[in-house]
């Protein structure tokens, strides 16, 4: 399977590089950038220790050498600065997301190929996608929620002294200011996590308002996210390549079937598998989680109808 990452010179494209190149489930990595001599350097990099992880293809090229990538992984856009919120990128950002939509659709060979946007704001940018690309709705999917999901998971774990991948607690909605956490499905070990008597409301609290403001905080202390959200692009593409049918809050366009949430993109529950978006999963929520994912929707329509 062969991938190629749109931005793959900045910092979210080489860390999701150098997570595919880890995992040696891809055959095939090319890295694309504006800056041809960055994309260069950075194929080069992960070139030099092949030999220490696995046997792939890697290298740097341009959208006519893309034309048969299985996936696209769109990372490229302006950073995001410390006190500005990611929907606050959308005037900055679709200009040039659109111009690189349309080297893709140019290039040609668009078919079967799945459509994975991680730039920033990711819920806006798919939907655009979904309207510009002529492809299946379900080939294309953004990151949406599933870097605050694993960061959500990680905060519980450290705080509770537990470990992190039996830690189970999904982020919905917005990446971005209007996101919910699901607090009534969490679960550790597969125990439910609402019968933890050290897991009080205050608590609770506490730990998703520092998951809502880890963005800001990463960019504040080393300039911006990389390792963590590499490691989620790697999460999404790889169920593409292995079929996995695994259950993630990836971004997708929404036709009613969860929550009764239409014509926008935002994170549901979502199986994920070689065919990208395969289904919409409505688990039961409590009423301010539902309220909430409610709200969340409206926010984005409200963003979306400004960039129109």
């Amino acid at each position: 399977m062969k991938v190629t990452i749109i931005g793959g010179g900045g910092r979210v494209g080489s860390n999701a590089a150098f997570a595919l190149q880890c995992a040696g489930i891809v055959s095939e990595i090319q890295i694309l950038d504006a800056n041809p001599e960055m994309a260069e350097g950075e194929a080069l990099d992960l070139l030099h220790g092949a030999s220490s992880l696995s046997d792939q293809r890697i290298y740097s090229g341009d959208y006519d050498r893309a034309r048969d990538s299985n996936i696209y992984v769109i990372t490229a856009g302006l950073r995001r600065k410390p006190d500005e919120s990611r929907l606050d990128l959308i005037n900055r950002n679709v200009d040039l997301f659109r111009k690189i939509l349309d080297s893709i659709r140019e290039a040609g060979h668009l078919n079967c190929a799945k459509f994975f946007i991680v730039s920033n704001p990711v819920d806006i940018l798919t939907h655009l996608a979904t309207e510009t690309l002529q492809v299946p709705e379900n080939q294309v999917l953004g990151l949406g929620t599933m870097l605050d999901t694993a960061r959500f998971r990680s905060l519980i774990a450290q705080e509770l002294g537990l470990a992190p991948t039996q830690v189970k607690a999904l982020i919905l909605g917005e990446h971005g200011d209007s996101m919910i956490p699901v607090w009534s499905s969490a679960t550790v070990g597969g125990l439910p996590m609402a019968g933890m008597k050290s897991l009080t409301p205050n608590l609770q609290k506490t730990l998703f308002e520092r998951t809502k403001g880890s963005g800001a905080e990463v960019i504040r202390r080393k300039g911006g996210a990389g390792w963590a959200v590499g490691a989620t692009i790697a999460e999404v593409v790889h169920a593409i390549a292995l079929d996995r049918q695994q259950l993630l809050p990836v971004s997708s366009r929404q036709r009613g079937k969860a929550y009764g949430i239409r014509d926008i993109c935002l994170s549901v529950p979502t199986v994920v598998g070689r065919n990208g978006v395969i289904e919409h999963i409505e688990i039961d929520l409590w009423p301010k989680e539902m309220q909430g994912l409610q709200a969340s929707a409206r926010a984005l329509k409200d963003t979306l109808a400004q960039v129109r």
